[in-house]
């Protein structure tokens, strides 16, 4: 999509939406993406009152956008909730339902990778910092967003977990400490020091997601890995292989922080299925056919 530039008005409504997200407590990624999706939509209805806009429009808004730049399902539905909470939020009309056709949610299978593979990718990098926070990814399921908000109180060694505050839909939660990798922060902390980040920058304040995008790729390219594979499948990984090990559905949701467990069970979909663990019934026919000649010979 091209460079937008607003005329005054469009600025100024911009303007409104952003302030009225921040208080209420909208996250920074949904705050710069609704402000993105809703650029294009000021400029389109630029020469008319927003406020009459119809949902009709705006169902021709969303297809035109479709039909000309292939956008994805994704930025579908996120065009149309930044465009609901603008009338919603910032001209404080009345909340509805807004009958838009949505796209069908896709079923894409999460990418996992199989434990050799983990290991080898998180144990590649040399320096200490980026080894430990491959494994904190992977080892307590977590964000890249909720990694770089670790404070260095939130691993809490004595109860055994770490402390996720604010995560995904504004909420506090705990996950998993393993003692392997309480090992290695240990290790880490007595070199690095860090001071209230658990993972800081080179010049003090959060660590970077970008940084750890780096440090993921090298990894993997280092150990010739899955090159579709992001630190998010470390995540992914982390929850498959807790079911394949039989750990409750339940307890897989809560380390996650999942609203549903609808979201949790799609990892059954993408458990190891072979001859190891399933039988075929092929198999068992023939073994049932092999049985009753036995029985007839004899």
């Amino acid at each position: 999509m091209p460079k937008i530039n607003l005329n005054r008005q469009g600025e100024a409504e911009l303007e409104k939406t952003h302030q009225k997200m921040v208080l209420k407590g909208f996250s920074k990624n949904t705050v710069d993406n609704y402000k993105s999706s809703l650029k294009p939509f000021f400029k389109y209805f630029e020469n008319q009152s927003l406020k009459s806009v119809t949902k009709e429009q705006i169902e021709g808004y969303v297809f035109e956008l479709i039909s000309k730049y292939k956008i994805s399902e994704s930025a579908q539905n996120t065009i149309i909730n930044a465009i609901k909470c603008y009338y919603e939020h910032a001209l404080g009309l009345p909340r509805e339902y807004y009958n838009i056709t949505r796209p069908k949610k896709s079923q894409d299978l999460p990418n996992v990778l199989h434990s050799k593979e983990v290991k080898e990718i998180i144990n590649s990098p040399s320096n200490l910092k980026h080894k430990t926070i491959l494994h904190t990814i992977y080892g307590a399921g977590l964000r890249v967003g909720e990694l770089i908000r670790l404070r260095v109180v939130d691993v809490r060694s004595e109860e055994g977990y770490i402390f996720i505050k604010d995560s995904k839909g504004k909420k506090d939660r705990h996950t998993v400490l393993s003692k392997h990798l309480l090992e290695l922060l240990r290790e880490y902390y007595k070199i690095y020091k860090p001071a209230y980040w658990l993972f800081e920058g080179q010049t003090g304040g959060q660590y970077s997601s970008t940084s750890i995008q780096s440090i993921y790729r090298k990894a993997v390219k280092d150990t010739n890995g899955n090159p579709w594979s992001t630190p998010h499948t470390l995540r992914h990984s982390f929850a498959t292989h807790l079911m394949e090990r039989g750990t409750s559905l339940r307890h897989i949701q809560a380390a996650l922080g999942h609203n549903s467990s609808k979201t949790t069970e799609i990892y059954t979909r993408v458990l190891a299925i072979n001859n190891k663990t399933i039988k075929s019934p092929l198999d068992t026919m023939y073994e049932s056919v092999s049985l009753d000649e036995n029985k007839t010979t004899s």
